[in-house]
C-alpha cells in the first residue's frame, strides 16, 4: 500500500490538470457515449457506496460497512456494473486499476467483518485506504469521453 503523502501526491496531480492553462496529462479513454454514462454512473455510486462505508464505519457498524463494500464494490458487484462488458474498452492498465480496486474492496469486507468480531477498529481504516487507493491511481492515470 502506498503511504499517505504518496496517495496525496497522486490526488494533487489528478487536480492539476483542472486548472485552467495546465494541460491534462492523463491518458483519454475513449467510449462509446452510453459506455460513458454508465461507467461515469459506477463510478458516482463507487463514491456514494465509499461514504456509506465511512458513516458505518463511524457508526461501529463494522458488518454493515462489509455488506455495502461487496455488494457496491467488491468482487460480487461485477456483473452489476457490468465489468466484463466495459473491460474490453478499457486499457489494460485501467482494467488492472479496476481490478485491483475490486479485489481491495472485498479484502475491506473481510477485515471489517472481523473487526465486528473484536479485531482492531484500525484495520478497516487501513484496508479502506487501499480501495481508495486503486480510484485515486486510476482517476491521476486516465479520463474518460
Amino acid at each position: 500500500m502506498k503511504s499517505l503523502p504518496a496517495i496525496f501526491a497522486l490526488l494533487m496531480a489528478s487536480f492539476a490538470t483542472a486548472q485552467p492553462g495546465v494541460a491534462d496529462k492523463r491518458q483519454l479513454v475513449e467510449l462509446p457515449a452510453p459506455m460513458a454514462q454508465h461507467m461515469l454512473a459506477n463510478m458516482r455510486d463507487h463514491l456514494q457506496a465509499l461514504v456509506e462505508i465511512q458513516k458505518a464505519l463511524g457508526a461501529g457498524q463494522f458488518d454493515a460497512a462489509a455488506a455495502v463494500a461487496e455488494k457496491r464494490l467488491g468482487m460480487s458487484s461485477l456483473d452489476a456494473h457490468g465489468a466484463a462488458h466495459m473491460a474490453a474498452f478499457m486499457p489494460k492498465g485501467m482494467q488492472d486499476s479496476g481490478t485491483q480496486m475490486h479485489r481491495a474492496a472485498s479484502r475491506f469486507a473481510l477485515v471489517a467483518q472481523e473487526a465486528g468480531a473484536g479485531g482492531s477498529p484500525l484495520r478497516p481504516m487501513q484496508a479502506l485506504a487501499a480501495v481508495t487507493e486503486q480510484c485515486v491511481a486510476c482517476h491521476a492515470a486516465y479520463r474518460v469521453h
